[in-house]
């Protein structure tokens, strides 16, 4: 017995939104995972927000601390901001935490962080974009802050 067309546009979209409805908290458990091997491996990191996609976190080294899962066009995101001139705690915290994300050694994300924020200057301007072991990087300062997002494309 075959369905009238009336009948087949109906019983595709809600196929369609069940199939999304499906796929949609397997992203969020993948992002939660992260967060909570993040919370678990770093001293003094704590989960403070999670709204959907991106989730807040907190450190004493960072004012602002924040991991993004799955945007238009990256998997991961690692945000991170601090005081103008950045301590070593903040580029340990951003090595430990972009090795977790990323998982790529510790070393190629501290050096690849700290060339971004320390190229910012009179030469190149407060706002730096970078490519370093596959990850992309892009760092901003302002009078009293810096800051750095740390993303791999989808296609890696």
């Amino acid at each position: 017995m075959a369905l009238g067309p009336h009948l087949r546009r109906p019983i595709l979209l809600a196929a369609a939104l069940v199939a999304t409805a499906a796929a949609s908290p397997a992203q969020a458990d993948r992002c939660d995972d992260i967060a909570k091997e993040l919370k678990n491996q770093i001293d003094g990191l704590k989960i403070s927000v999670n709204t959907g996609n991106m989730i807040y976190l907190t450190h004493p080294a960072a004012k602002e601390l924040s991991l993004g899962c799955r945007g238009r066009n990256y998997s991961n995101e690692l945000y991170a901001k601090t005081d103008r001139k950045p301590k070593p705690q903040f580029f340990e915290l951003v090595a430990s935490a972009g090795a977790i994300i990323f998982t790529i050694p510790k070393p190629d994300v501290a050096t690849g962080s700290s060339r971004c924020i320390k190229r910012m200057g009179i030469l190149r301007g407060d706002k730096v974009s970078m490519r370093f072991r596959r990850l992309n990087m892009e760092c901003t300062r302002t009078k009293t802050e810096a800051s750095i997002v740390v993303t791999r494309g989808k296609d890696e």
